[in-house]
């Protein structure tokens, strides 16, 4: 356990404050040490919870502002990772290989605008020390079932003409 998953021993404020409350101490005692315990193994320690909720900002597919593709993925028993779908013909090609850009796992692949487009299937070809399997990308925006073999892929969603919300 870290200091922020020490059992807490001083009374609550809330009870303190609340002396009728006070029945109910332990049980709001126990689910405050969860969420802390939680929030530790969610974070590691190294970020706050609101940098973690948002992983999907650096993670999965994006386009960049010059118009080019980046793809991020955490994996950290991967020994490879390679983007195969519909514009590689589902085989792994040097091209579509991800690089390991840190010591904790994260795996990154920039690709050129044209590389993708709107519609394409893809997945996560991953290999780790012994074996190797087709993935569909954790932070994935959009995935859709193919029809005849029910299997999921990830999908390129980038229209010509984006959503506009209304009301």
């Amino acid at each position: 356990m870290t200091d922020n998953s020490k059992p807490i021993t001083e009374a609550l404020p809330l009870v303190q404050r609340d002396p009728y409350l006070q029945p109910f101490e332990p049980v709001m005692r126990r689910r405050l040490q969860l969420a802390t315990e939680t929030e530790e193994r969610l974070t590691l320690g190294k970020m706050s919870l609101a940098n973690f909720a948002a992983g999907h900002e650096f993670f999965g597919l994006h386009r960049l502002a010059d118009g080019s593709w980046v793809i991020r993925e955490w994996a950290p028993n991967a020994t490879a990772i390679n983007l195969i779908g519909d514009f590689n013909q589902w085989k792994s090609v040097p091209d579509f290989s991800f690089s390991k850009t840190s010591a904790t796992g994260t795996w990154e692949l920039k690709l050129p605008g044209n590389a993708l487009k709107h519609g394409d299937l893809f997945k996560l070809l991953i290999a780790w020390p012994g074996g190797w399997a087709e993935r569909i990308p954790s932070y994935v925006r959009r995935a859709v079932q193919d029809d005849h073999t029910k299997i999921f892929s990830a999908q390129v969603w980038w229209p010509d003409q984006p959503y506009v919300w209304k009301n």
